[in-house]
């Protein structure tokens, strides 16, 4: 009873239109009256303990570096970088696109900032040379929630601190995972693309390609950096966050120049208002998650899978399904801070790795960003490359066919992500 008092509350109040950062805060003020423990304190001390924690810092300095690189010129750079790589190939705007995308997924960790900066630069560029306009929307849409994936993912971050495991450990898996979303986007374009009429770029001369990746290396070595230093033990994430943004404003503005003094007012507003929406919900998330631990609700839960608890790959793979059809309603983050209170107890109940759980519940809510009928990620395609929302979701099917396999072959088989995992970290 008290598993539908808590999915009544949340969903009721979310059909009526109430924000899901109020939507959280309402279901454990009903569960407080549904427990008989109603106090104004524990809203209040939950939420504050929620957002009092050195490892969010990361999130604001993340989401500013990527602010800082996109009106800097720094992702201007790293797709010009990757034209000058594989823009001469058949196709090869397309693989632009996904080569772009990990980088730009490697410095950022936000998958709306890396579509849109990737769908303003490339989709005029793509519509010139006479490729599908849908279908490289869909394509740029799919490359964007590679972000959420590879480190430093901000999503990452918000997992790590909701389940108490190391974001270190979350960031050194994620790597190969979103390698292989990405060489899976490239096997779709591949087949999509080869029956179209299409005019490839130049190929750029050995002088040229030099000259591009020579104004590339400040762009490029911002990665190398951050997860450098978070691999040799040099950084923590959090500090790590703050290295990436001091790094994009010294190159922005003293190398490239783009970056003028008048444009950091805008850039840091923009910045804090990503940041007050995101650290809002995880403050309310935890009055939630706390309440959800009070009323054993995850021990509930269990109790309806219990039979799953022996069958680790079973279990992921309903999991999985239960997160994917969440993730079609609900925002990457609401979704994780509303399922995993819920599911990590049975997680780990069940011995499933929780770093190896956490890349996959990422992976999964991330899909999520580009599944109709909510899909931010491919509104932001059509808002700014100025493509009609139903022709983008039409456009992406391929490339979330591709990525919804690449998550099918990690559930079942998990040393694809443990392995280099225990390797890196």
């Amino acid at each position: 009873m008290t598993l539908l008092v808590f999915i009544g509350s949340l969903l009721g109040a979310m059909a009526i239109g109430v924000p899901v950062a109020f939507s959280l805060m309402f279901c454990g003020v009903v569960l407080m009256w549904y427990m008989d423990m109603f106090n104004t304190q524990i809203i209040a001390q939950n939420m504050i303990a929620g957002a009092d924690t050195f490892t969010l810092l990361a999130i604001p300095f993340f989401i500013l570096a990527g602010e800082l690189m996109n009106t800097g010129g720094l992702s201007r750079r790293i797709i010009d970088f990757a034209i000058a790589c594989v823009g001469h190939i058949r196709g090869g705007l397309g693989f632009v696109t996904v080569l772009a995308a990990i980088i730009m997924a490697s410095v950022s960790g936000s998958a709306a900032a890396d579509t849109a900066a990737l769908a303003s630069i490339l989709i005029p560029m793509m519509a010139k040379a006479g490729y599908d306009i849908p279908r490289s929307g869909g394509l740029i849409a799919a490359g964007g929630i590679i972000a959420p994936v590879v480190p430093p993912s901000m999503a990452f971050i918000v997992f790590g601190v909701a389940a108490n495991v190391s974001i270190t450990q979350l960031f050194m898996a994620g790597i190969v995972p979103g390698l292989l979303m990405g060489l899976s986007l490239c096997i779709a374009w591949a087949i999509t693309v080869r029956k179209d009429k299409v005019m490839p770029l130049p190929k750029p001369s050995n002088a040229e390609r030099l000259r591009i990746t020579g104004r590339a290396l400040w762009a490029l070595g911002m990665p190398v950096i951050i997860l450098g230093g978070i691999k040799a033990g040099i950084m923590t994430p959090t500090e790590a966050a703050v290295v990436a943004a001091a790094y994009a404003l010294f190159v922005g503005m003293v190398i490239y120049r783009e970056l003028k003094p008048s444009d950091l007012r805008h850039v840091l507003l923009r910045a804090a208002k990503t940041t007050s929406i995101i650290m809002f919900l995880v403050a309310s998330a935890l009055v939630s998650a706390w309440l959800i631990t009070a009323a054993n609700i995850p021990a509930e839960v269990a109790g309806y899978i219990e039979p799953l608890i022996d069958r680790p790959r079973l279990l992921m793979f309903a999991i999985m399904v239960l997160v994917l059809i969440v993730g079609t309603a609900l925002d990457l983050t609401p979704t994780i801070l509303i399922l995993t209170p819920v599911l990590m107890p049975i997680i780990k109940q069940a011995g499933i790795d929780p770093a190896y759980f956490g890349v996959l519940f990422i992976m999964n809510n991330a899909i999520g960003l580009i599944t109709p009928p909510v899909g931010v990620v491919l509104n932001v395609v059509s808002g700014v490359g100025r493509i009609p929302l139903g022709k983008v979701t039409v456009g992406v099917w391929p490339f979330l066919v591709a990525e919804t396999l690449v998550l099918l072959l990690l559930v079942l088989f998990p040393d694809i992500v443990l392995v280099p995992m225990r390797f890196l970290h």
